[in-house]
């Protein structure tokens, strides 16, 4: 290699370690591991820093002789290749070195993992459980206790990403990363998860809190955050799982005590109202059947037989299908029970919304098949 090429080389080099360590790119963070808001994703970050530096000076140390090595002993200089067996010396070095590297990493890194392992004396303790393709929270202690939802991917996200559309995702807030119902947590408060599974796994995970965990059907993972900033903290599921895998967010809003007081009053009364409401012998108009089905088909149903019904991939139809068309009591069946890629609702949705949702696709698209009432839901139970 001539002196000319060498010199444009380390001149190349030079200009990347410079972007590498320029204010701009760091302040960015682009490329690099995110810092997050615990205490163990910032224990992991630094950590993370830490074998950067030490890869780098040893990618330097190592690069640098082998270059002064080219340049200073090339054979247009005359220099004649050493011969030599073995050095005990070097040997030695370059066993104790990496050594101590090592073991100076390895205590840092079993201290974090031992401190996120470590879920014991928590203030709150929510149970998370995947479903193909949503996520369900219940909280089993503390202020929230009782409060249990489901959260879907929101409807902006849902329209926008059905074949054909022609929307302009860049337009939609936070694309497939926004959910309808947000789960809440304190500020302050070292809160729990317990993550399991209803169907196949699933992986809960928010890069901000420096964990994923795993979601295995019969198992229950234990894994805890503590977070001390209010803010919103967006994450997915970490783990292949049927055909809408890439659309099941995880939104948490991490609040200050009396704001998470105040939403879980809030949920609560929601609740109640809720149950009040599907627990009635109330007889539904057409109308009020429609106007609930819309919204509860968005958030469960569109996903996989879109909004316009015509379904995609196993997901068949509904417009004018022959399961419409039947009997009410099949249609019924079908979506308490599931039928092949299809999970059954009967555990997710109450009568009034199953009866809803129900009439919602028998007399939507052009059908017109007959309503269902709750009752009907209840006996076909």
């Amino acid at each position: 290699m001539s002196v000319s090429k060498l010199k444009k080389a380390a001149i190349g080099l030079a200009t990347l370690v410079f972007l590498m360590t320029s204010g701009h790119a760091w302040a960015d963070k682009v490329l690099n591991l995110r810092e997050g808001v615990t205490e163990v994703s910032q224990n992991a970050y630094d950590l993370h820093m830490i074998v950067l530096w030490i890869m780098v000076a040893i990618a330097v140390g190592v690069f640098g002789v082998m270059f002064y090595s080219m340049y200073a002993h090339r054979k247009s200089k005359g220099a004649v290749a050493a011969e030599f067996h073995e050095n005990h010396r070097v040997e030695m070095i370059w066993t104790i070195v990496p050594f101590i590297i090592l073991i100076g990493l390895a205590i840092p890194a079993t201290k974090n993992l031992l401190l996120l392992e470590d879920a014991s004396n928590a203030d709150v303790t929510i149970k998370v459980t995947g479903y193909q393709w949503k996520w369900q929270y219940e909280y089993m202690d503390g202020e929230a206790e009782g409060v249990k939802f489901f959260s879907s991917l929101d409807s902006a996200s849902n329209k926008a990403r059905e074949l054909n559309s022609g929307a302009d995702v860049s337009a939609v807030p936070n694309y497939l990363l926004g959910v309808d119902k947000h789960l809440a947590i304190p500020t302050g408060k070292k809160v729990r998860f317990l993550v399991t599974s209803n169907d196949v796994i699933h992986a809960w995970w928010v890069p901000d809190f420096g964990f994923k965990k795993d979601a295995i059907p019969g198992y229950i993972n234990e894994t805890w955050t503590k977070v001390d900033t209010v803010g919103t903290y967006r994450g997915q599921c970490a783990e292949l799982c049927g055909k809408d895998h890439g659309f099941m967010p995880v939104v948490v809003d991490v609040m200050a005590d009396n704001d998470f007081s105040s939403w879980a009053k809030d949920q609560k009364a929601a609740m109640a109202a809720a149950a009040a409401e599907a627990a009635s012998d109330k007889t539904w108009t057409k109308a009020e059947l429609m106007a609930k089905g819309e919204k509860v088909y968005a958030a469960n149903c569109a996903a996989c037989h879109q909004a316009t019904g015509k379904g995609i991939g196993p997901f068949p139809s509904l417009v004018g299908s022959p399961m419409v068309k039947g009997e009410a009591a099949g249609h019924i069946g079908i979506v308490l029970k599931g039928k092949n890629a299809m999970p059954p609702f009967g555990a997710q949705l109450n009568d009034l919304d199953l009866a809803a949702v129900i009439t919602y696709e028998r007399n939507n698209w052009g059908n017109d098949f007959g309503i269902v009432q709750p009752k009907d839901v209840k006996a076909a139970r």
